[in-house]
């Protein structure tokens, strides 16, 4: 997931939400955790759908943040995004 595009949104949850949320961010786990979350909801209830968009942009994850990747270029493109993007085309809508 590129960064540059991620927008702060605030919410109000429980206090015992709130602890065990702060536990997981010190493991730098809480954001994903609530964005991966949130984007299931959003594709409705269809747990494989949600849970296989959920693999893809793990898979587009891993391939953006490889160094390797990024240090070769393909028509002056990193093709570490490049893969991203053809990744994330297999997203279901």
């Amino acid at each position: 997931m590129d960064t540059r595009n991620l927008v702060p949104y605030s919410v109000y949850i429980s206090m015992e939400s709130h602890k065990r949320l702060k536990a997981l961010a010190k493991a730098r786990q809480a954001s994903a955790l609530i964005r991966d979350a949130i984007v299931m909801m959003l594709d409705g209830s269809d747990l494989f759908k949600s849970g296989y968009n959920k693999g893809i942009c793990d898979a587009a994850k891993v391939v953006y943040q490889c160094k390797e990747a990024q240090m070769v270029a393909v028509h002056k493109r990193d093709l570490g995004v490049i893969l991203t993007d053809q990744i994330q085309l297999l997203e279901m809508k």
